[in-house]
């Protein structure tokens, strides 16, 4: 082979270390498996554990349960039914002799003894009160994932300060790996929240890096937004793929299955990670981020931190309880329990590359404080369905509102960092993914809590009204003043676009140079 030839791939390395572009496919597609895997349990856990448990329990007692006939009862050839619903066994003959085990009683019936009691309609699961005790179950597993990272994340956040964001990265893929491999051979309950739990470290570091390394190499506020909606994009796609994918997977392959193909793909972004990251260079940033504690002292950064919270509180609940309201009331087949999701995860990636855009123009303030009112509405409507069919319009709200949320209050951590503070992004992001994470963490845990003890209308209305009457506090992002000391730096330094925020004080207040008075009447 010449030499040329040989130096084409080295040249394109060189070029790709270089290019923004696939910085942001790296990021693109850790967030896409992150959240694939995130939604791939969703429609699997609850039926997997009322097979292996409930299902199991009663199977292996039901011969024990089964009595034999009385001798007076045997004259005709006859076959037995065994009902796990109550208990009891339907003997039928050619006289139709019932004979009730749980009462101890006999009865004579004509030709019709199947009709006069109704059976359930085929798909219905059995064990209500096993049911009601399973929304606490996997919620608490579901939860378990964001409550691990809610941990994690500061440390993180420290961590991405003092070596660069590359080498979390690579820590995240690793540990994702061995949890998605973990969730494909597991076969207990145990072994499911160790596999989840595991999932939020490796979460965290994915997530802090990926977005913190996004907000450094796009500088510019109108770049940064749009990559940033291309990368919750990934975030959407994850979401989208990952629910249908595990039902339809589950239903006609397998529990591994699912997983493993999971698996493999993440070892594809191993690879290009380790070509595009070079994930064992230690870059720490040049200055000293802004201390954890300092950043949520601040009042604009909890705004926006609460409205990504509680926006997707929402769609938390949803997880664990919406399959087994389904089950309770639809009577849904595996498949549907996923593919309920479908639209929800369709008009969330629209929305978040949308509004990653639009929301530059009409504010992102005001994007926010719609999304936030729509999530509210959609989910008052949840209950309303009355089979899978009536959930596809709430659940596409629920998404494309999440969506303008999202795409725009991302942005605006970076924005409020390098408006308000030093602009080194890792401890922000880390305070972003906090409040993702305890919408994830709070929201199924007490979700299965709150549907046993008043149902699952009242856990829609309550999340509902949360929204609604958190909206209005969106009105305070519309114009965050810049701190005195920034101001200045701003003006002379930060190549970002700021027309759609205006500072408090007039440039002219803070002088930097002999001719800043200059500048201050040409910028007016």
């Amino acid at each position: 082979m010449p030499p040329a030839a040989k130096r084409v791939p080295w040249r394109w390395l060189v070029a790709g270390r270089a290019s923004r572009r696939l910085v942001l496919v790296v990021v693109f597609v850790a967030l896409l498996l992150d959240n694939m895997l995130l939604t791939v349990v969703v429609p699997i856990v609850p039926t997997f554990l009322y097979t292996t448990e409930y299902e199991g329990t009663n199977s292996s007692v039901a011969p024990a349960q089964t009595e034999p006939a009385p001798p007076a009862l045997k004259a005709p050839p006859f076959s037995s039914m065994f009902s796990y619903f109550d208990n009891s066994t339907v003997t039928v003959s050619g006289s139709m002799i019932a004979v009730d085990l749980a009462n101890g009683t006999e009865s004579s019936h004509l030709p019709q003894p199947l009709a006069s009691s109704p059976p359930l309609p085929s798909g219905c699961p059995e064990g209500k009160e096993f049911l009601a005790k399973e929304n606490i179950r996997v919620g608490l597993l579901f939860a378990s994932k964001a409550l691990v990272q809610l941990v994690i994340n500061p440390s993180v956040g420290l961590l991405t300060n003092r070596i660069g964001y590359h080498i979390p990265m690579f820590i995240g893929f690793i540990i994702m790996f061995l949890s998605t491999v973990m969730f494909a051979f597991s076969g207990t309950y145990t072994l499911l929240f160790i596999a989840r739990a595991l999932q939020g470290i490796g979460s965290s570091f994915s997530s802090v890096a990926g977005l913190g390394m996004l907000a450094s190499v796009y500088t510019d506020d109108f770049e940064r937004g749009n990559a940033m909606g291309i990368a919750l994009g990934g975030l959407a796609l994850g979401v989208l793929i990952g629910a249908p994918f595990g039902s339809v997977m589950y239903a006609f392959v397998g529990k591994s299955s699912p997983f493993l193909v999971l698996a493999f793909l993440a070892l594809l972004d191993g690879a290009l990670q380790l070509c595009i990251l070079q994930p064992s260079k230690i870059s720490p940033e040049s200055t000293k981020g802004t201390p954890v504690f300092t950043l949520l002292r601040d009042p604009y950064i909890l705004v926006a931190a609460g409205a990504l919270c509680f926006s997707n509180m929402g769609v938390a609940m949803l997880e664990p309880t919406l399959p087994i309201w389904m089950m309770q009331t639809m009577c849904s087949p595996k498949w549907q329990l996923g593919m309920a999701f479908l639209p929800a995860s369709i008009s969330y990636l629209i929305g978040t590359n949308l509004f990653g855009i639009l929301a530059n123009k009409m504010g992102r303030w005001l994007c926010s404080l719609i999304g936030m009112a729509v999530v509210g509405i959609s989910l008052l409507c949840v209950p309303l369905a009355k089979n899978i069919y009536g959930l596809i319009g709430p659940n596409s709200g629920l998404g494309f509102a999440i969506g303008m949320v999202d795409s725009s209050m991302m942005p605006i951590m970076g924005y409020l960092v390098d408006l308000r503070h030093t602009s080194v992004y890792g401890n922000v992001y880390a305070i972003a993914d906090v409040a993702f994470c305890m919408g994830f963490a709070i929201g199924p845990s007490t979700g299965g809590a709150i549907v046993r003890a008043i149902g699952f209308p009242w856990l829609m209305i309550i999340i509902g009204v949360i929204n609604i009457a958190y909206a209005p506090l969106c009105w305070y992002l519309r114009n965050p003043p810049a701190k005195e000391e920034k101001i200045a730096i701003l003006s002379q330094e930060c190549p970002m676009q700021t027309k759609s925020y205006t500072t408090q004080k007039t440039l002219r207040d803070f002088p930097l140079t002999d001719d800043s008075d200059v500048e201050a009447e040409n910028a007016e």
